[in-house]
């Protein structure tokens, strides 16, 4: 089993930092990059605990400092603090937990200028351990991780000059639910996150009722209590589902685009820009406008697709990054046979393949607003679930309840 040490993501980019990256050079449109005073050192951060649970809260303010690189944590005031040197074999991290609020209350911390997660955890403080490459984070897909039998989540954020990138997450796994929100400048509150009512319990009994084996990514602590579904590539880790999960599509997608073209227009503010796929024998190339060759890509894996990495990499370039994050979405929401033109944006036609990403179609479906970030590239077409704002004033954590 894998560990994974900050900032070993599938993504190439935190969601949050890769936002902030487009915007200081200029590829994301309709995202204008205020000045730096609209946005003070730091912002207060409001941890809400609406869950229902009479377990105490543990708080964590993980993250890197863009301006260095340097991996630390901050404390309740905002301060950041660098870790101290690892070691090999990993050694226990300094105890860095915020007490969270009780249920029915709320308490409110600094958040600092950096790209980082907050991890909150019910019942238990988690378990961190410094390796010589950074910070070892929770994989639970692995049993013998200390977090395993931990009920936690964590929510992923960006603060700096240009503003806040924070998001909810399910590109790990689905687990204890919450939402995020950010106030602006003129006092508007935007959020995000937060499911249905019966979403909770609606999702985990929708996993289990899937065949095919998605119910085995649910994992059940000894006493009862489910703590958390495995995103499906992490299921394929685990060997909680068939690594052939998503073979038959990728075959019937293959076939097709053996006799007909693939459009990919990856720039919504580009709409010139465009590659052609074609399939030829094992990998299909794309070209450009001019007929070159400019990216190929083998047959891909299911882990590929639902971790949107090795056979799908997306290097933060603007020709294989970009084809591969359509690519990459379009295979997790099944809408390549029906739309040769992607991305598909529209929603409607997402996930209707008997052979499809069933984890991401049931966290969408029980969102409130049907955003949710459920694989890695789920923001393209905008369906994820992120605040963003370039002068925010306040920021949210609201711990949801889980009936």
């Amino acid at each position: 089993m894998r560990t994974r040490t900050v900032p070993a993501a599938r993504r190439a980019l935190p969601v949050g930092l890769a936002a902030a990256l487009a915007v200081a050079a200029g590829l994301t449109a309709g995202i204008p990059a205020p000045a730096a005073a609209a946005v003070p050192t730091t912002i207060p951060l409001t941890f809400t605990n609406s869950s229902g649970r009479s377990e105490p809260v543990y708080i964590y303010n993980l993250g890197t400092l863009l301006s260095t690189g340097q991996q630390g944590w901050a404390d309740a005031g905002g301060v950041f603090h660098p870790w101290p040197a690892g070691a090999n074999p990993p050694a226990p991290a300094p105890d860095v937990a915020i007490a969270g609020p009780a249920n029915g209350q709320s308490k409110t911390i600094q958040m600092p200028k950096f790209s980082g997660r907050l991890y909150f955890s019910y019942g238990q403080k988690l378990v961190f351990k410094l390796a010589t490459g950074g910070l070892v984070q929770p994989a639970v897909q692995n049993p013998t991780d200390p977090n395993h039998n931990i009920l936690f989540n964590w929510s992923e954020y960006t603060l700096n000059d240009a503003g806040i990138w924070l998001n909810s997450t399910q590109v790990d796994m689905f687990s204890a639910p919450y939402g995020v929100g950010v106030k602006s400048s003129n006092g508007t509150v935007k959020s995000t996150g937060h499911l249905k009512s019966g979403g909770y319990q609606g999702f985990y009994n929708a996993l289990r009722a899937q065949p095919g084996g998605w119910g085995n990514l649910i994992q059940t602590r000894s006493d009862g209590t489910v703590l958390r579904a495995l995103a499906p590539g992490h299921g394929i880790e685990s060997g909680a589902l068939p690594a052939t999960a998503m073979a038959d599509y990728v075959n019937r997608v293959w076939s097709k685009y053996t006799t007909s073209t693939l459009t990919v227009t990856p720039f919504t503010d580009q709409p010139g820009t465009k590659y052609f796929g074609r399939v030829s024998g094992n990998v299909m190339n794309f070209t450009n406008s001019a007929g070159a060759v400019v990216t190929s890509f083998q047959k891909p894996d299911s882990d590929s697709i639902f971790g949107c990495y090795k056979l799908l990499d997306a290097p933060n370039d603007l020709v294989r990054g970009p084809i591969s994050r359509t690519l990459c979405a379009g295979y997790n929401r099944t809408t390549l046979l029906t739309n040769p033109n992607q991305p598909d944006a529209g929603g409607a036609n997402f996930y209707q393949d008997a052979v499809t990403n069933q984890f991401a179609r049931n966290v969408h479906a029980q969102m409130a607003d049907g955003m949710a970030y459920a694989f890695a590239f789920d923001d393209v077409g905008h369906h994820e679930s992120l605040v963003n704002d370039g002068s925010p004033q306040q920021a949210y954590v609201t711990l949801d309840p889980f009936n």
